[in-house]
C-alpha cells in the first residue's frame, strides 16, 4: 500500500477514535466539564497528564532542537522534566487538597481578592494562548506534509478536530481522549527510534544506542562531533551558549512547568489527595519513556541528515549531494516550504554548511516527522509517526483550551460578573469561550514567533513569571497578602512580556520588534525564552516587599494556608 493511502487510513482511524471517545464521554455537568467528575483513576490520569504535558514541542520540536543544537538543547530535557517533578512534589497535592476547579479560583480564595483572581485569569490566558500557538504550529506542520495540504489548510483542519472533541467533552472527554493519544504518540516516537538505533548501532534500545558504536567502530557521538566540525559547525557535544543564559533558560522552563495551569488542573480530576501524588508518579514514568529517547532521536536524525546531503568528503568538489539526485523525502518536504534549497554558488549541489555558505534551510520542527523517511523505514512506520505528531499537538491543545475556557466561564463569569448563572449557562459559556480561544490561537498559529519548542518556551516563561510565584507563596508563605500577590503577578508578567515583545515583535506581529533578536542585543546575554526566570524573581521580590509594608492577611487566611500545608490527622511535634 502506498504511503499516502496508508497515512490517511492510520490518521483517519485515530481521529475516529478521538471523536468516538468525545461522543461517549460528553460532559453533562460543569463538574464533568472542568474536572471529569473527580473520578479518574490515578494511573489513567497519569497517562492523560503525560499526553497533556508532552506537546508538539516535546514530540515534534524538542528532538529537532537537540539535533541542531546538541548539548545546548539539554536545557529542554532538564527544565521540563525537573519542572514536572517540582510540580508533582510541591504544588499538585496541595492544590488538590484545596479542592477547587481552577488555578485562579485558588489564587482568588487564598489572597481573598477578586482582583487577584482576575489578574490570575489574565496571566493564565496570556501563557496558555502563547502555548497553544506552538501546538497549532505542530498541527500545521504534520498536516501539511502527511496529508499533502498546505500549512494553512492543515492548521484549519486541526482546529476543527480540536473544536469537536474538546468543546463537546470538556475535561471528561479530553481525559479519555488523551489516554488514547498517549498510546499513539509513544508508539510513534519509540518504534522508529528502535528501528534507527538498530540500523546505526545494532542496539535495539535507543537510550543505549546513543552511547554505542557505529558499524565502523566509532562511537556515535564522536562521529557526530567529527561530522559537524568538518561541515563548519561547532562540536555536537560542546557548550555553545552562555552559561548564565543556559541556567536561566533551564530555571524558566522548570518553574514555568510547575506554573502551567493546564497540567495543574489535571490533578483536580482524581478522587483523593493521595491519588494526586500517585498519578504524578505514574505521569513521570510515562513522560520518562519519551524524554529519555529524545536525545537518541535527535542525534541519529542529524547524523542521517548530514550523511544524506554530504555523502562524500567535505573537501571534495563532488562531496555534496547533487540536487537533481535528491531523495524522495527531500522532495516531499520541499513541497511544504519547511525545507528549502538555495543554490548560492550555482554548482547544482546541496552545500550544508555553517554560516552564509549554507544552502539548505531545515525547519527544526520537521526532524522527528522526517526521521523515518530519511532512514528509509517502512511506510507504516512513517504513517504512525504522522498520527503520533498530531496526537501530541492535539492532546496539549485541548488541555490548554480547557484551562482558558474554564478560567473565563468559572472564574470571570460565575465567580465575579454573573454569580447567579445556571449550571447550563456556565457550561454553554465554557464552550463558547473555548471556541473563541481556538479561533485566536489559530490566527496566531498562522504566524508563529518561532519553532514549536521556542514558542512553548515563551509560554513557560510567562507562566514562570506570573503564576508560579503566586502559587508557591500562596502555599508556603502565609504573610504574603492580596496587594503583594497582585502587584507581584503584574510586575512579573509585565516585565517578561515587554522583554519578549522587544525582540519578538509586539504581540508577535512581524516587523514590530524593537531590536534584532541576537545575543549581542540581549540583556546580559539572556534570550527572551529564558527571561521568565528573571520575571519570577521580580514577582517574588515585589510581592514580598509590598506585603511587608502593607496589612498582613486575615487570621482565617493564615489558618487556611496552614491547613493546606499540614497533612490531615498530623499530630504536633514531640520533644526529644
Amino acid at each position: 500500500m502506498d504511503l499516502q493511502t496508508l497515512t490517511y487510513i492510520v490518521v483517519g482511524a485515530t481521529f475516529a477514535l478521538y471523536i468516538g471517545i468525545a461522543i461517549w464521554a460528553k460532559a453533562g455537568t460543569t463538574g464533568e466539564f472542568y474536572a471529569a467528575g473527580r473520578g479518574v483513576h490515578p494511573v489513567a490520569n497519569g497517562m492523560a497528564t503525560a499526553a497533556d504535558w508532552m506537546s508538539a514541542a516535546s514530540f515534534i520540536s524538542m528532538a529537532g532542537l537537540i539535533a541542531f543544537k546538541g548539548y545546548d538543547a539539554s536545557i529542554f530535557l532538564m527544565g521540563w522534566t525537573g519542572g514536572y517533578v517540582l510540580l508533582a512534589m510541591l504544588l499538585a497535592p496541595y492544590l488538590r487538597k484545596f479542592g477547587k476547579f481552577t488555578v485562579p479560583e485558588f489564587i482568588g480564595d487564598r489572597y481573598y481578592s477578586q482582583t487577584a483572581r482576575i489578574v490570575a485569569v489574565l496571566c493564565l490566558i496570556v501563557a496558555s494562548l502563547t502555548y497553544v500557538i506552538g501546538q497549532m504550529k505542530g498541527i500545521g506542520v504534520a498536516f501539511s506534509r502527511f496529508l499533502e495540504l498546505d500549512y494553512e489548510t492543515g492548521l484549519y483542519t486541526g482546529m476543527v478536530i480540536v473544536f469537536f472533541y474538546a468543546v463537546l467533552g470538556g475535561m471528561k472527554g479530553i481525559t479519555y481522549t488523551q489516554i488514547a493519544q498517549y498510546c499513539v504518540l509513544i508508539m510513534a516516537y519509540t518504534i522508529p527510534a528502535i528501528f534507527i538505533s538498530l540500523q546505526l548501532t545494532g542496539n535495539a534500545i535507543p537510550q543505549l544506542g546513543l552511547w554505542s558504536n557505529l558499524s565502523d567502530g566509532t562511537p556515535l557521538l564522536q562521529k557526530l562531533d567529527m561530522t559537524l566540525v568538518d561541515l563548519g559547525f561547532a562540536e555536537y557535544t560542546a557548550q555553545k551558549g552562555g552559561t548564565l543564559n543556559m541556567v536561566l533558560y533551564t530555571f524558566s522552563l522548570m518553574i514555568g512547568t510547575a506554573g502551567l495551569p493546564h497540567v495543574i488542573i489535571r490533578f483536580f480530576t482524581v478522587p483523593k489527595v493521595s491519588d494526586a501524588r500517585l498519578s504524578a508518579g505514574w505521569a513521570l514514568v510515562f513522560i520518562g519513556i519519551l524524554y529519555t529517547t529524545a536525545p537518541a532521536v535527535g542525534s541519529m536524525a542529524f547524523y542521517n541528515l548530514a550523511n544524506t546531503v554530504q555523502p562524500g568528503p567535505v573537501s571534495a568538489a563532488d562531496g555534496a549531494l547533487l540536487y537533481a539526485d535528491r531523495p524522495q523525502w527531500f522532495k516531499n518536504w520541499e513541497t511544504t516550504g519547511l525545507l528549502t534549497f538555495t543554490d548560492k554558488n550555482d554548482d547544482g549541489r546541496v552545500d550544508f554548511r555553517e554560516g552564509d555558505a549554507n544552502e539548505l534551510k531545515v525547519d527544526r520542527d520537521i526532524m522527528v516527522l522526517a526521521n523515518p523517511e530519511i532512514a528509509g523505514l517502512p511506510n507504516w512506520v512513517i504513517a504512525l509517526v504522522a498520527a503520533g505528531g498530531l496526537a501530541a499537538a492535539l492532546s496539549t491543545a485541548a488541555g490548554l483550551l480547557l484551562a482558558i475556557s474554564s478560567s473565563i466561564s468559572h472564574d470571570l463569569l460565575k465567580g465575579i460578573f454573573a454569580k447567579g448563572i445556571s449550571e447550563k449557562g456556565e457550561l454553554l459559556a465554557a464552550r463558547i469561550a473555548m471556541a473563541g480561544a481556538i479561533v485566536v490561537a489559530g490566527y496566531f498559529g498562522l504566524h508563529p514567533p518561532g519553532f514549536a519548542a521556542q514558542v512553548v518556551a515563551l509560554a513557560f516563561g510567562l507562566a514562570a513569571s506570573s503564576i508560579f510565584p503566586a502559587l508557591m507563596m500562596g502555599i508556603f508563605n502565609k504573610r504574603v497578602n492580596n496587594t503583594g500577590a497582585v502587584m507581584g503577578m503584574l510586575a512579573g508578567l509585565g516585565s517578561t512580556l515587554v522583554y519578549i515583545f522587544w525582540f519578538k515583535g509586539w504581540f508577535f506581529i512581524p516587523g514590530t520588534e524593537m531590536a534584532a533578536n541576537t545575543v549581542d542585543n540581549h540583556f546580559l546575554g539572556i534570550a527572551p525564552e529564558a527571561f521568565g526566570a528573571v520575571g519570577a524573581m521580580i514577582n517574588f521580590a515585589t510581592a514580598i516587599l509590598v506585603s511587608k509594608v502593607t496589612k498582613a492577611p486575615p487570621e482565617h487566611i493564615q489558618h487556611l494556608v496552614e491547613d493546606i500545608r499540614v497533612p490531615k490527622g498530623a499530630g504536633g511535634a514531640t520533644g526529644h
